[in-house]
């Protein structure tokens, strides 16, 4: 019987479906969507900041009883019922379309800053064949008397990255206007994807040939490199040495768990999507194991070259200061050049301090730490475009190493875009929602250029504070709403059971012990806590962003301020605006149920008035 219903839903389906052209294409893209900048920039924070090594343990708990049973589910139901977001939940019950309806909304939204950050990639990969790179030096100001102001308060790097690149505005009410090299970028950015996404699957599976495979050979470049750097043990040591300690803050569950959940690119739909043109008898719980742990263990992987850089660069730093206090101290005590070198700079400072304190004191010599430039942390866009970018200037072939990694990053962001849009374009091919008359690629076209539009708001001189918003409200938040409902359809309304066979005659076996409980309990509750105690974080703080502003009296500091009324309300507004769909088009449903039956019982009264009068 199941083989039967099996067989007229995928008959159902249309013989016409696009279908990948092996299996090795559809789990490179399964594996490049989930594989996206976030391993790169995000996780080698989440390491540094909570304990190192110790990270990976909440990290792991999470991705055994969260992601990978996750991951499981939407690449099933994808494959048994061959459709897109919307499709599948409506199939299971009308009063679930507004899941598909949410999972396509965020993917458009998230799609829109997303291609922006792909945009800055390209900026900076066609400087980085400059000799020397253009963020190495502060430029002279328009006197030509000196170097400009805001560059020497700070540094050449970030001076670089938020006025070269960004322009930015002091606070994000000042918009500023569009910065016309940003435009171009992100029209080039959109362009790319359009081309590699033309035609669908026919041309992503051939794109992710190289986008999915060419981030792990530079990695691997990388670490040969960084390994062999001064300063690298330093870097790792303090990347994988754990600090117990951490374990007890609550916040580290939380990051852990809303890590591994955003990584592995859950309840967006584009896995739905990507599955659904698979063949029905095919093994997609092995393809899911397979794709969460490539997915992990290459977050692990990036962070050891990252973080063997990062040392490396901590060193450099080290090294620069306790130079520029020894050229302090030959000047005051007339010491020759070659006797206070790095090697006895600690024993010369130790013994002029008990020989001469006063003069030393008077000299304000900077305070040398190690331990302290490793600490100089960074995420995202931070560890990208300027903690990266700075220890790239000091590296031999600083040009070659800046040219690889932005390739490496607008490869892993390519295919993340894929998944993005195919989240939003095979619902509405599914639903019918493109015209008949109207080709696929002009609608994509279409779409393409919609989201450039909209996304022009990201290049404006405010649009990095936009940006960050988008990221923060979008990207969160309705993310784990949407996770619940579908596990919650899955397993409570579509029925377990059901599902359990599915899975038995799309694989051959029935899920194991495994399998069950976290879908029946342990997944569904930890969604719930994740959720519940991001309100009780969110709710129990106003949101402050860092304003970037050269008239700040701390500056190169930044100024941390709230976000005005207006800006709050758009925050709280895209963190509604998807999920809004879930009880809206449930809510529509019923009041076409009650409808439906009202009509009916006129029909049934008018049947019974005509009988009466028949019979008189």
């Amino acid at each position: 019987m199941t083989t039967d219903i099996a067989q007229a839903e995928e008959n159902k389906a249309g013989e016409d479906r696009p279908k990948w052209d092996n299996k090795v294409q559809y789990l490179l893209t399964c594996i490049g969507f989930a594989v996206g900048l976030g391993n790169v920039w995000r996780f080698p924070y989440l390491c540094q900041v909570y304990g190192g090594g110790a990270f990976l343990i909440p990290y792991l708990i999470a991705l055994v009883f969260q992601g990978l049973p996750l991951l499981h589910l939407e690449l099933a139901i994808g494959q048994r019922l061959r459709m897109g977001s919307i499709g599948v939940w409506n199939s299971i019950s009308p009063y679930l379309g507004g899941v598909g309806m949410a999972s396509m909304t965020v993917s458009f939204l998230v799609g829109l800053f997303y291609n922006t950050i792909l945009a800055w990639v390209l900026w900076y990969f066609f400087h980085s064949f400059q000799d020397p790179l253009p963020w190495r030096d502060c430029p002279v100001n328009s006197n030509h008397t000196d170097y400009v102001k805001e560059c020497k308060e700070s540094t050449p790097v970030n001076y670089f990255w938020y006025r070269q690149t960004l322009n930015i505005s002091p606070d994000i009410e000042t918009s500023g206007s569009l910065q016309w090299w940003l435009v171009l970028c992100l029209a080039t950015a959109w362009c790319l994807v359009y081309i590699c996404f033309i035609r669908g699957i026919e041309t992503i599976g051939k794109a992710v040939y190289i986008t999915a495979t060419f981030p792990y050979l530079v990695l691997t470049i990388f670490l040969v490199r960084a390994l062999t750097l001064p300063g690298a043990t330093d870097g790792l040591t303090y990347l994988f040495t754990p600090d117990w300690e951490t374990l007890k803050d609550p916040r580290v569950w939380l990051d852990a768990a809303t890590q591994i959940f955003f990584s592995l690119s859950l309840a967006f739909g584009g896995l739905i999507a990507f599955s659904s043109y698979n063949p029905q008898k095919n093994n997609c719980e092995r393809d899911a194991v397979l794709v969460g742990c490539i997915n992990s263990a290459t977050s692990i992987y990036a962070s050891i070259p990252i973080f063997a850089i990062l040392g490396f660069k901590a060193n450099s730093n080290y090294n620069d200061c306790r130079e520029t206090n020894i050229l302090s101290l030959t000047n005051e005590f007339n010491i020759a050049d070659q006797n206070i070198t790095l090697e006895n700079y600690d024993h010369w400072l130790n013994y002029l301090n008990t020989t001469h304190p006063e003069q030393v004191a008077g000299l304000r010599l900077l305070t040398c730490n190690l331990q302290t430039f490793l600490d100089q942390s960074a995420s995202g866009t931070g560890l990208a475009f300027i903690v990266f970018t700075e220890a790239v200037i000091n590296m031999p072939g600083s040009q070659v190493w800046a040219v690889l990694f932005f390739v490496m990053l607008f490869s892993l962001g390519l295919s993340s875009m894929f998944g993005n849009l195919e989240g939003v374009l095979t619902p509405l091919l599914d639903l019918k929602m493109v015209p008949t008359w109207m080709p696929k690629e002009i609608f994509t076209g279409l779409m393409c250029l919609v989201s450039f539009l909209i996304a022009l708001i990201f290049t404006l001189g405010s649009g990095n504070y936009w940006l960050e918003i988008f990221n923060n409200y979008v990207g969160s938040l309705p993310l784990l709403i949407i996770a619940f409902f579908e596990i919650i359809s899955v397993v409570y309304i579509y029925g377990v059971n059901r599902f359990s066979e599915d899975i038995k005659w799309m694989t051959g076996r029935r899920p194991n012990l495994y399998w069950q409980a976290t879908w029946r309990v342990i997944s569904p509750l930890m969604l719930l806590v994740v959720f519940l105690a991001y309100i009780v974080v969110q709710a129990g703080q106003r949101p402050t962003y860092p304003a970037w502003n050269p008239n700040y009296v701390d500056f190169p500091d930044f100024h941390v301020e709230p976000y005005p009324d207006w800006v709050y309300g758009i925050c709280i507004f895209l963190s509604t605006a998807c999920v809004i769909f879930i009880p809206v088009v449930a809510l529509y449903r019923f009041i076409q149920f009650l409808q439906r039956r009202k009509a009916r019982g006129r029909t049934f009264e008018a049947h019974d008035n005509q009988s009466y009068v028949r019979e008189m």
